[in-house]
């Protein structure tokens, strides 16, 4: 037996310019890089090299998540647009 019953719909996920997000993200990793990068002797003498490469890979992996969200973006565009023409009557070719 449940103790909790929801009483309204779940809402609509919110929409959000996630290009920009994602964009921001990458830049930070990578500006971290950059700063980083003077002090390669003082992480290789204390043994933190493992810092930058980690900069290095959140911006590689902040690449692959910016080409991924603009390929879903054009994705639901053109999804949109399908449904639409199928509203409009229109005959539409994927």
């Amino acid at each position: 037996m449940t103790k909790w019953k929801a009483t309204h719909e779940t809402p609509e996920p919110l929409e959000a310019n996630d290009i920009a997000t994602v964009l921001v993200g990458t830049g930070v990793w990578f500006v971290l890089f950059l700063g980083q990068l003077p002090f390669y002797g003082w992480y290789a003498d204390h043994g933190h090299t493992w810092w930058i490469w980690t900069c290095l890979a959140g911006t590689l992996l902040g690449l692959f998540g910016l080409w991924y969200v603009r390929g879903r973006n054009a994705a639901l565009q053109r999804e949109a647009a399908q449904r639409e023409a199928r509203q409009d009557g229109r005959n539409v070719t994927p």
